[in-house]
């Protein structure tokens, strides 16, 4: 039978009893817990991040300026004042996700470390998980994508010599990563004045076969001395990449006739998404003496959006 608690219902089997669990002792969840948050998340830290720690209010503006031109000063000549036309994007905070356990009393308080660093850790990848989640959704606006994957942000790759416009059913098994593909995507950026620094590419797992077999991939794993961040798996034209699970399907296999799911693979700058965090992960203890256990809790809350929906392209993989 459940009861209910400060507005939740707890039921015997969501509950961590003497069984279940050793200790959870509340410094070390909250330090394990971020460390597994931060070693889970790959598309995040590739992204621009705000910190709104400390301040209030749920939106954040963010300037958004245009380019100027450089003229010519003529000797004796006043300076040519240009004229200021910038806009803004407003990111709303509005991503409040949590993890909690509820740990019963037990007598061997210090047993079972093993089993506590499940709990941070699963707590750590939940959240991480979410936040790349969120981010990897905002491909729906790149380019024209009017809110879906179809539009100017998104192609996929022709056989295996090109690229194309991504069209739903279209992308067949053998249309697979490809080197001539990849360097057409690279010009589109070029082409959008997209800065050459701080680009990266994020694949599904069953993508890296097909890079690795590309012969300007340069594995990090023979890349002495330099700092490998998570998923890192390498480096192409200049370009480091990054391997994901957290790439969403956007097309189920049921509806592709080709067969085989279609995932969301993505090729972007730094600052075409931002990353706003109100709160980073944050661990709480709450004792709940009707069941004579206490409720740890993690949660983070933070906003996303686009910045530059041109500085970014999605990958349609079939795989």
């Amino acid at each position: 039978m459940a009861s209910e608690t400060s507005g939740t219902y707890f039921t015997a089997n969501a509950v961590v009893d003497k069984t279940a669990a050793g200790t959870f002792i509340p410094e070390i969840w909250s330090d394990e817990v971020i460390a597994a948050y931060q070693s889970n998340l790959v598309l995040a830290p590739l992204v621009k991040k705000m910190a709104m720690a400390g301040k209030k209010g749920d939106t954040l503006h963010i300037p958004k300026p245009t380019r100027g031109d450089a003229h010519a000063k003529a000797e004796g000549a006043a300076v040519t004042i240009q004229n200021a036309t910038e806009s803004e994007v407003q990111v709303v905070i509005d991503k409040h996700f949590e993890y909690s356990r509820l740990i019963e009393d037990i007598t061997d308080v210090q047993a079972l470390a093993s089993l506590r660093q499940f709990y941070t850790g699963d707590a750590g990848y939940a959240l991480a998980k979410q936040v790349d989640s969120d981010l990897f959704a905002l491909g729906k606006s790149f380019g024209d994508n009017g809110g879906d994957y179809v539009g100017t942000g998104t192609y996929n790759f022709a056989g295996s010599t090109g690229l194309e416009a991504y069209a739903v059913d279209s992308v067949a098994a053998g249309d697979v990563f490809n080197d001539a593909g990849f360097r057409e995507l690279i010009q589109k950026m070029d082409d959008a004045d997209v800065p050459m620094d701080n680009r990266c590419l994020v694949v599904p797992p069953s993508i890296r076969n097909a890079i690795m077999g590309i012969d300007r991939y340069s594995s990090s794993d023979f890349v002495d001395g330099k700092v490998v961040n998570n998923g890192q798996i390498g480096n192409l034209y200049g370009i480091d990449i990054f391997v994901s699970s957290n790439c969403p399907i956007i097309e189920t296999a049921n509806d592709n006739s080709a067969g085989g799911d279609v995932k969301q693979a993505m090729l972007f700058h730094k600052d075409a998404m931002v990353l706003a965090e109100q709160q980073g992960v944050r661990s709480q203890t709450q004792y709940k003496q009707d069941f004579l256990a206490t409720l740890y809790t993690a949660d983070t809350l933070y906003g996303t959006a686009v910045l530059r929906p041109d500085a970014a392209f999605n990958i349609a993989v079939n795989g």
